[in-house]
């Protein structure tokens, strides 16, 4: 019996891994923002794998705010919420108030059914770079990364790769440091994020939700922090509304499925 599990662990395992060697759309960072557009790519039929260096994905929504797992999503955001199968309640001046635990579970739980493949524990140290465009991304274990262990990586190729990492903005980092390109953004570089405006921030979490070089796109803050934009704290509607124009924006560029653009699948 012992054998039996080994072996339907490890067989199931490389099948997986295996079939997402080359893939629509690679998702680095399992947070909101990411998951959400996991959720629509994947809904209108495009192979997506996301890619999470923590060992439950969810990013900073599971905490809620100091440890109260609580969070906040405005009204603009509620009809995602309500696709998702969320439970909520209403608070104050149109804004609804969710279990963040609960919150952040549908949003994996949807995305997966809807068909992406979400692979934990993993750490996008690079991207595989072609004819002047970010055409996948390189993967390894995050112990790996973590321990500063010399270990060479493995690569996914991808038609468009979303980043999705949060404040630091790792890959549009290591993108325009190592390959001496211009990013679309107010200085051609990575700005880095402003202080905290909950308004503002959740605004143009959504406006600066864009291709920043043919091939990689950002949501959520990396989308602002790319940009000099603000962040907003644990209301959470401006990264599902991020994530959502992500799928939509990548869509596009990847052309129609069938006869319905993705825009109208999603």
């Amino acid at each position: 019996m012992e054998q039996i599990v080994s072996s339907g662990i490890i067989d199931s395992y490389f099948e997986k891994l295996k079939s997402n060697l080359s893939v629509d759309v690679a998702i680095v960072g399992g947070g909101p923002s990411g998951i959400v557009a996991a959720y629509f790519l994947a809904k209108a039929g495009k192979k997506v794998a996301l890619f999470d260096r923590k060992l439950a994905p969810g990013g900073g929504m599971w905490g809620g705010a100091m440890m109260f797992n609580d969070i906040v999503v405005q009204e603009e955001a509620m009809p995602i919420i309500k696709e998702l199968g969320v439970s909520y309640k209403e608070g104050a001046n149109g804004t609804y108030i969710m279990d963040s635990v609960h919150t952040t579970s549908a949003l994996i739980y949807q995305a997966t059914k809807a068909g992406a493949t979400i692979f934990n524990c993993y750490s996008v140290e690079d991207v595989v770079f072609h004819n002047d465009a970010v055409a996948g991304v390189v993967v390894n274990w995050a112990p790996v990364i973590r321990e500063g262990m010399h270990v060479d990586p493995l690569t996914i190729m991808a038609k468009a790769v979303l980043e999705g990492t949060g404040h630091d903005c790792e890959i549009a980092r290591v993108v325009a440091r190592k390959n001496d390109i211009q990013l679309n953004t107010p200085t051609g570089g990575v700005i880095g994020e402003r202080s905290l405006n909950v308004e503002l921030g959740e605004q143009t979490t959504v406006e600066n939700t864009k291709e920043i070089y043919p091939g990689l796109f950002v949501s959520g803050m990396a989308a602002n922090g790319v940009s000099g934009s603000f962040r907003m704290g644990p209301i959470f509607g401006g990264m599902l509304m991020s994530g959502k124009k992500a799928a939509e924006l990548i869509c596009e560029k990847l052309g129609k499925i069938g006869r319905a653009s993705c825009r109208e699948r999603v």
